[in-house]
């Protein structure tokens, strides 16, 4: 008898189907260890390893499989109890509210959509800023096509998630109001590193979540909005970033540990595959932009030379590694340890920096601007910009004690 062949799997998410709306799902999310049911329509499907595991069995004629039916339930069930969880049952797993998690599956749903239409043919084109695109406010990068398409995308999902009082983002001058009763404030940073696309090169959104300020509530909108955006790192709720490379990961952070789900697409969900990471307490890989070499301040060339030299605290020389896309670079420096910098007042506090030191600081690693702990900075401006240094506890100690470090000479570069 020929053998039965396998289950082909099913085809990857369907980036085109509309999100399914999650905010009537709250009093299901109550049952915190089942994740929500209205995510995309692949979310319901078996995991591939599972398909793969039975597809002997579901594909043999009727008669011959019911002496297996037995033995096919428990391992359907030991294979369910032993894959690791979803970015959302980790968080019913965890008790996290369920607004919260309403809130989650939304931002999750808008970066699949942005890492389809990232990865799409046509994407370069996009990538380019408009020809006479006229002024931006301070602090904003002029926008691109796709960077507007990725707001409007972040924008669409906390408006049809009910639970975001006001998003900020990088796109926007100025916050945006959305609903009077939603818990949450947002600060985002939809696509990182859009002028990248061209050429391939990671990219990646940041996010980070505040509770709104009811005690702003009798502030007039405009006043509730700004002041609500400019709450500091210490008050984040939830803070993460999204990948778009080789592999799409969600790395997460609730206040307890950092954590980094990879999405599989035959499926269309994020799978836990780090749990609790920890930045190591020194690496041996520092990340800059070596060609200011020569407009830094006298610390930080000191710095850089010494442990290029192997002449520092760590005995060993440094590698640099610099990709230019700041969700990519700190993505490395999180598993590998190091530090990665932009020493010059660039990277926005509120929605870049902030976020970002918070994912540090729960991995075991520091987020500075040279000097402080970007965390304890308080935000005066939505765009307000800083220099950061994120990495290793011990690399971020050695480097601070060179006290001059920050690049004050900026000479306006067009790359």
């Amino acid at each position: 008898m020929q053998p039965f062949p396998l289950l082909a799997l099913p085809p990857p998410f369907n980036t085109s189907h509309p999100t399914m709306p999650l905010s009537s799902l709250s009093s299901l999310l109550i049952l915190r260890h089942h994740p929500p049911c209205s995510l995309p329509p692949t979310s319901n499907r078996p995991r591939p390893h599972l398909r793969l595991l039975l597809a002997p069995f579901t594909r043999c004629r009727a008669f011959a499989c019911q002496p297996l039916a037995a033995a096919t339930d428990d391992m359907a069930a030991a294979a369910a109890a032993t894959s690791p969880p979803t970015l959302l049952e980790h968080m019913g797993q965890a008790g996290a509210a369920a607004d919260l998690t309403v809130l989650v599956a939304h931002i999750q749903s808008a970066c699949k959509r942005i890492a389809a239409v990232v990865a799409s043919p046509g994407n370069a084109e996009l990538s380019r800023a408009k020809a006479g695109g006229g002024a931006v406010a301070a602090g904003r990068d002029a926008p691109k096509p796709l960077d507007e398409l990725s707001n409007d995308i972040i924008l669409s999902s906390a408006k049809s998630s009910g639970k975001v009082a006001v998003l900020a983002s990088e796109e926007n001058d100025q916050p945006i109001w959305i609903s009077d009763d939603g818990p949450y404030v947002v600060v985002t940073d939809p696509l990182d590193g859009s002028r990248n696309i061209e050429v391939s090169i990671p990219t990646g959104t940041i996010f980070g979540i505040y509770n709104r300020l009811v005690e702003l509530d009798h502030l007039p909108l405009e006043e509730r909005a700004q002041l609500n955006s400019l709450q500091s790192g210490t008050r984040l709720v939830a803070a993460g970033y999204v990948l778009y490379s080789s592999a799409t990961i969600l790395c997460i952070s609730f206040g307890a540990g950092t954590h980094a789900f990879t999405l599989d697409w035959s499926t269309g969900e994020f799978i836990l595959t780090h749990l609790s990471l920890q930045i190591p307490p020194r690496g041996q890989i520092y990340s800059v932009n070596d060609a200011r070499y020569f407009d830094w301040p006298e610390g930080l060339r000191k710095y850089i030379d010494t442990i290029r030299q192997g002449k520092g605290q760590h005995p060993k020389k440094y590698s640099a590694r610099y990709v230019c896309s700041l969700v990519a670079d700190f993505h490395r420096t999180l598993i590998y340890g190091g530090v990665a910098m932009n020493p010059r007042d660039h990277l926005r506090l509120v929605y870049e920096a902030n976020p970002l030191s918070f994912l540090a600081e729960q991995a075991g690693g520091r987020g500075s601007d040279g000097k402080n702990r970007i965390l304890s900075i308080q935000p005066v401006k939505l765009h307000q910009r800083l220099p950061l240094f994120l990495g290793s506890m011990e690399d971020m100690l050695e480097l601070e004690s060179y006290g001059d470090v920050q690049q004050k000479v900026n000479p306006g570069y067009e790359v």
